[in-house]
């Protein structure tokens, strides 16, 4: 059997000349990747972060995707001035994008092309550079990094402080990292953060590194602070003086504009989930329904619990799309299934943690024809209702993994399925505690429609050294990727 042609690749993203849509400043850019299916819809892989103020925006973001020389992968960069907090991208400006192959980025190593409008006029003078890396190395590095006595940029106050991590290329020096801006501080400490080891320095210990460290201003036209050039291997020396040229050149005596100091600088491997799998990990899938009122009456061919003549509804698409690719890797292949957000019988209360088999002593189902068989029975023996509330639910996953961690070496993350519209303040602090926890759950919400406020609230409300174990999934935009209406 001949080997498939198959790579990860990394994509770095740069525009020059952006259309300028602010009045009294300038765009604020974001960089969306999307991918053609095979029946020639866009879905969104992935999106960079957003630079604020400025017009040739280098994102240190990177796009990963899996590179298959026997395949044509269509992809779309489209470029976006975002002026809010909200996830959809059809209410910000649009200042252009590039359809291309992937193909096309790897043979050419460094694709530069003109940004177009919609109707495929210019974009003006915009130019978006792409450059495409294979990756050969799955490490990481962690690093802690602090700075004292930096120059002071600001008239009033003191400088706002940002680093930055540059990677040597054959022709220049490309972002590889961009840390938070601490504000108003001459002495800062910087979140924790890691960069894979090939977009720093493509695996070599001894290729040239450039940190810059910059004043950061709210017009784009941030300040240098100072420089200074090393290698993963120096890294390991903890401290280096930030040195700015153009003041060494006219100031007599001048030594640095400050210290950076590395307190942590750790390469580790990142595993990849066939490493967990055959490792031993087992994934143990919990399934929660949600029943409240704002689904809609069941008759209702508008309501999402509408079994249609096909016998399919938005939930039993979510429960086989998951579980049928969860359960080949659940050894016994029981799943509990729960429901919340309901009155249930025989006494009519509202409850957010019972059993769809109604047997709170083994809500096991075999299989997930078992979970759809438990579901269609349920359904009609429940009363709609509310609030939306799946503490208990996420609680009793955590509560699960804590247990099986207890029985065993191995972790056994547990997957929740859960269908929600409107949270509350305790989801919200379920959640963030959860965070805090080592136990090893994974959290999986599916969604019919927007999660953008949860999420933004998710990601400022859980501490950045904390583990992402919350994974939020559109159902709409699922079933476009794989070609197929929820409602089929």
């Amino acid at each position: 059997m001949a080997a498939q042609c198959v790579t990860k690749v990394e994509l770095t993203v740069s525009c020059e000349n952006l259309l300028d849509k602010d009045i009294g400043s300038k765009s604020d850019p974001l960089c969306v990747l999307l991918m053609s299916s095979t029946d020639s819809q866009w879905y969104e892989l992935a999106r960079t972060e957003k630079v604020q103020n400025c017009l040739s925006p280098k994102f240190a973001k990177k796009f990963v995707i899996d590179y298959y020389f026997e395949i044509v992968q269509k992809l779309k960069f489209g470029v976006y001035d975002i002026d809010n907090k909200t996830v959809d991208l059809s209410d910000d400006d649009f200042l252009g994008e590039l359809e291309c192959t992937l193909g096309q980025v790897v043979s050419s190593k460094k694709l530069i092309r003109p940004l177009v409008l919609k109707n495929k006029s210019p974009a003006g003078k915009g130019t978006i550079t792409v450059s495409g890396t294979e990756i050969k190395d799955n490490r990481v590095v962690n690093f802690e990094v602090q700075a004292r006595k930096l120059d002071n940029k600001d008239l009033f106050g003191k400088s706002d402080p940002y680093l930055e991590f540059y990677k040597q290329t054959a022709t220049s020096w490309q972002l590889a990292h961009r840390t938070e801006v601490v504000k108003n501080n001459l002495n800062p400490t910087w979140r924790p953060f890691r960069i894979p080891l090939q977009s720093l320095c493509g695996g070599d210990m001894d290729k040239p590194i450039k940190v810059e460290c910059y004043d950061y201003d709210n017009d784009g036209s941030h300040d240098l602070i100072g420089t200074f050039e090393t290698t993963m291997k120096r890294l390991q020396e903890a401290e280096f003086e930030c040195i700015n040229s153009k003041k060494k050149q006219k100031k007599k005596g001048y030594k640095n504009s400050g210290v950076v100091s590395v307190k942590l600088c750790q390469v580790v491997k990142e595993y990849t989930f066939l490493d967990y799998i055959m490792g031993g990990c087992q994934i143990n899938f919990t399934v929660a329904i949600d029943f409240t009122g704002s689904n809609g009456d069941p008759r209702s061919p508008q309501s999402l619990h509408y079994i249609s003549p096909q016998g399919v509804n938005e939930y039993l698409t979510a429960i086989w799309s998951v579980g049928n690719v969860i359960q080949d890797y659940d050894s016994d292949k029981m799943f509990p299934a729960f429901g919340f957000g309901a009155q249930i019988p025989p006494n009519w209360q509202v409850n957010h943690e019972f059993p769809l088999n109604f047997n709170p002593a083994n809500p096991f189902c075999a299989g997930v024809e078992g979970i759809v068989e438990a579901y269609r029975v349920c359904l009609p023996q429940v009363k709609l209702y509310g609030p939306t509330n799946f503490s208990p639910i996420i609680n009793h996953v955590a509560s699960f993994a804590n247990q099986a961690l207890q029985q065993t070496t191995a972790s056994a993350p547990k997957e929740a399925l859960a269908k929600t519209y409107r949270e509350g303040e305790q989801t919200q602090t379920t959640l963030t505690s959860c965070t805090h926890k080592s136990d090893p759950s994974f959290l999986q919400f599916i969604d019919q429609g927007s999660l953008s406020d949860f999420i933004t609230r998710k990601k400022k409300n859980t501490p950045a050294c904390g583990p992402d174990c919350f994974f939020f999934l559109n159902m709409m935009q699922f079933c476009s990727i794989h070609g197929a209406s929820s409602r089929d």
